[in-house]
Order: C-alpha cells, then structure tokens, then sequence
C-alpha cells in the first residue's frame, strides 16, 4: 500500500506509515499515512519561516489565482472526497459531500478577500501628516485540526492564513489524515511556492509539541480539547505568539410551551444527534418547560424510533458509527454515569451489531435529568442527550446559561419576545432561534465565550484580525 507523505519545503517525505481505519468498517483500510517526527517537524517550520518574505510580498492575483484554483477541484471532487471523509471519519456520505462542499465554498470565499484587502487613509492631527493603517501577514502559522471535521475546519484555517500572505505548518488529527492530504495535495498542484504550506502528520505529543516549543512559529490556530488547548495557550505565553482557541462546549437547547413541536423535535433531534452527536457545537442538554415536557418527549422518542443507524455508506443511514472505539467507550461510561447519578435513560444507549464490524451506538436520550450531573456539565462528544424539565422560561435561560461552556444555544420558541430576550441574553458565540444549535454559514463568524473560544472569531471577513497584525504608518508630506 502506498504511503500518503508529509510535505516540507515543497518535497514529499516520510517513509514509515500508519494506517488509517474506516469507523464503519474496521476491515477496511483507507490508506497508510506518515508520521512525522520531531525533526521532520522542525525542518517544515525552517521551511515556512525561509519562505514567509516571499509570499507575504506576493502579488494578490497569484494568491487569488491558487485559492480559486483549490476550490474548483474540491467542488469538482466533491463525490469523490465527500466518500473519503465519511469512510474515515464516520459521518453519512450526504454529510461527507455536503462538508467537502462548504470545504471548496470557503477556499472560494477567500481567493475573493484577496482582492478586498483594504486599509485607512486618516488625516493625522498634526498638519501636513498622512496616516496610513494597513493589515500585514502575521508570519508563520500553525494549524491544530481535530478529528470531527476533517476537510472544513482544516479548509477554514489554512485558507486564510494563505490569503492574507502567511505560510502554514499544518497538523491534522491523527484519526483522520485523509482528507487534510487531499487538500495540501491540492494546493500543493494549484501553485503553491515551496514552504508556503507544510503537512506534518503525526502525534500531537510529536509533531503539535514541536510546534508550540518553536519560536519561529509566530501564530498557532488551534481546535480540540479543552485540556490540549490550556496547554496551547501556555506555551504560547512562553513565546508572545498569537493563539486562538476553539474548544469545547456544552450547549443548551430550550423548548418553551408555545413551541411548534414538530419544529423543536426536529431541531433537537438534529442537535443532539446528527453527526452521530461528535460537534462542538452539538446540543446535549435540551432544557424543556413543564407544560410541553411530557409531549415533547414522546414525540422525540417516537423520533429517535425512526432513526437508522449504520455504515455511513450506506444508502438510509441517517446516523453513522463513532469515530473509534475510544470515543464509544467514552460515550459508554457517560451513558452509565448518567445513570448512576440518577438520569432515567429513556431511549436508546445500546451497542449495535450491523453487517459491516463498526463502532454502532444507538442515539441515548435521558430524561430527569437536572443541571448539576456530569452528563448535564461534561462535554460527552457522542449520541447522547439529556433532557432537563424547567418552570418557565426564566429558569430555563438560566439553566441554558449555567456553564463554564457557551458556544452555541438555541431555542424554540414562536414568542418574538423570548425570541429577542434570548437572543440578547444567552451566554454564547452563536444563537440560534428553531433551528438546530450545529450548522452554521461559511462566510460568518464563528466562535464562542467563556471556556469554549479563547482570542479572535474565525471564518468570513473576520478571520483577518487572527492572520494579520496593523500596521500604521505615518509620512510627511
């Protein structure tokens, strides 16, 4: 089987390789791909560094020209990659298509900012001064992605950085390295300088310690654990570099009494356990007013019935495997905690035969559950939802809001004045009014408070102010 290499300084290496297993099928090997080492991660820093002068000065129709290039091919590859993501990450390949989709609509979104790269002319308060303020590459940038979106969040990070004229040192998640290769393999033909973008894959004890023990790394990117991100943003201290944080969460979702139910159901539903539960911004604590408790748990049990799981491949599917079978253990033992603290596991929880040898765990909702459980505090990263019953909707914006967490929230509602007073008040990056608390647009910002987001907000226009710095420049005339 051939080895999928790291590239540095413009040339593929590495020989030692190690496999990358389908979630659906553990039969099946996707393909064997390079760890990088310490010096290997070394050398594609000193690479990024050497070629940082260049590209930051490169001409904006260059940039444009290998970002727009990037994005025709991800668009025209979408079936092709869309099938890859969801064999080595598990999502269902209408998911695996429709992320390799926002994949290529974000690399098109920033060939177009390189053309918008826009500064301010100010008088100065003294005569006969001029004022220039100008947005300048930060230098070289390293890129942490995690697992859970293999080919959106590396696509959010690397695309940027590239067009605002920084170069990349880039680290995928070990569990899923095949669709980060697939897009530096594309940049890589679409023109990219040699150095401009280097992909170390490898542990994150090896190749992303490397990285943040480095001083020639000027900014890390980073998304993950909460644990793994405190210790990004030490070491980051260490060496007065940039960081930006995107970690966890545990978002709430609230139904009030004058809900649609049918709504509600289907945006619960989708939040808690579409993507097989494995987002950041998935909502594992639904929050519900006494008066559509009981209703509301019927219809999503009733829901949940109708819910396939099986190989992501799989025409019907509707919910893939977990992503291995640490993560199922993981999402084991918060089902049994759950239990033990007294939550009433109400549906699902059970470990699934299909016909393919996979990860299968049928979607766990509780019930009775109250705010102080591990389940209702812990980020549980899987198919699993507990349900906690409230009075009204005070009480229920201040369970929503009764988190070290606040990335997304959502409610349902059809009251425009708990609409507005929630919008306004809950804790959190995103809101979200009767839709799903997951799915968000490529061309708006993202990013939450509290523990989940630490520094600048990423995608659309507002990734400049992470990959770039201000410059203000003053001449006599």
């Amino acid at each position: 089987m051939t080895i999928h290499q790291n590239l540095i300084a413009g040339e593929w290496v590495g020989a030692d390789g190690v496999k990358n297993i389908n979630p659906s099928n553990t039969n099946d090997v996707i393909g064997e791909y390079a760890r990088a080492s310490v010096e290997d991660t070394k050398a594609a820093i000193a690479a990024a560094k050497a070629a940082f002068p260049a590209w930051s000065r490169s001409g904006i129709l260059e940039r444009h020209a290998i970002l727009r290039k990037t994005a025709d091919e991800i668009l025209a590859r979408k079936d092709e990659l869309g099938r890859l993501l969801s064999r080595e990450e598990g999502k269902t390949l209408a998911e695996g298509i429709g992320e390799t989709v926002r994949a290529g609509q974000i690399f098109d979104f920033f060939a177009g900012e390189t053309l918008r790269l826009a500064g301010e002319t100010l008088p100065s308060v003294r005569p006969n001064i001029g004022v220039e303020i100008t947005r300048e590459a930060v230098g070289v940038v390293g890129i942490i992605t995690p697992w859970n979106f293999p080919i959106a969040i590396p696509a959010w990070k690397i695309a940027p950085a590239l067009c605002y004229g920084n170069t990349v040192v880039f680290k995928p998640a070990e569990l899923v390295p095949g669709c980060s290769w697939a897009i530096v393999d594309i940049l890589h033909r679409a023109g990219l300088p040699k150095g401009v973008l280097n992909l170390v894959m490898g542990k994150g004890s090896v190749v992303g310690q490397t990285m943040l023990d480095s001083p020639d790394v000027n900014a890390i990117t980073f998304t993950g654990s909460t644990g793994t991100g405190k210790r990004v943003a030490v070491a980051s201290v260490e060496h007065n570099r940039k960081y930006q944080l995107e970690m966890g969460g545990k978002n709430p979702f609230v139904v009030l009494d004058d809900a649609d139910l049918n709504v509600a159901v289907e945006a619960a539903v989708n939040s808690a356990f579409f993507s097989t539960g494995q987002r950041c911004t998935a909502s594992s604590r639904v929050i519900v007013t006494e008066g559509i408790h009981d209703r509301f748990v019927a219809a999503v049990g009733e829901r949940l019935k109708s819910i396939v799981v099986d190989d992501a491949l799989k025409a019907g599917t509707h919910i893939g495997p977990v992503v291995d079978e640490s993560q199922l253990k993981q999402d084991t033992d918060y089902i049994e905690i759950g239990q033990k603290e007294g939550a009433k596991l109400a549906f699902g929880g059970e470990l699934l035969k299909c016909e393919t040898p996979g990860f299968y765990l049928s979607p766990a909702l509780f019930t009775e559950a109250t705010n102080d459980m591990r389940i209702s505090r812990e980020e549980i990263f899987g198919p699993v939802a507990a349900v906690i019953r409230v009075k009204d909707y005070e009480e229920a914006l201040a369970v929503a809001n009764d988190t070290p967490f606040g990335l997304s929230s959502g409610i349902a509602t059809t009251s425009l004045k708990h609409a507005t007073h929630f919008k306004r008040n809950a804790e959190a990056g995103m809101v979200m009014v009767n839709l799903p608390t997951a799915g968000v647009d490529f061309h708006v910002p993202f990013g939450g408070r509290k523990g989940s987001s630490f520094g600048s907000r990423e995608q659309g226009k507002y990734a400049n102010e992470f990959y770039t710095t201000v410059k203000t420049a003053y001449t006599l005339a």
